[in-house]
């Protein structure tokens, strides 16, 4: 346990920010798994629609200080990755 006056403050401090923090990790995480439902579902319309939206709270997120740019930047390529490989293969399936 914290003996001093600014130990004490520090940890509500951390408490307050980890609070925080986790939201937007929660909020961020969610949208993610959202739009990748939408992909495994073949929704690939609304799944670009979405995708916007997914890269803004991934920004959003970083902006905050939750997470690193270069894991922000890493997130959305994957995302835009995942949903050029199924349009890709829903057009080579139409084609068929």
């Amino acid at each position: 346990m914290a003996n001093t006056k600014s130990a004490k403050k520090a940890i509500r401090q951390n408490k307050r920010r980890r609070l925080r923090n986790r939201y937007h990790l929660s909020r961020m995480r969610t949208y993610i798994k959202k739009f990748r439902k939408m992909v495994e579902n073949n929704q690939l319309e609304e799944a670009k629609k979405f995708l916007p939206e997914v890269q803004s709270i991934i920004m959003h997120t970083w902006s905050k200080g939750v997470i690193k740019k270069q894991e922000a930047n890493r997130r959305i390529s994957r995302l835009y990755k995942m949903l050029n490989k199924a349009l890709k293969a829903a057009q080579e399936n139409t084609a068929q």
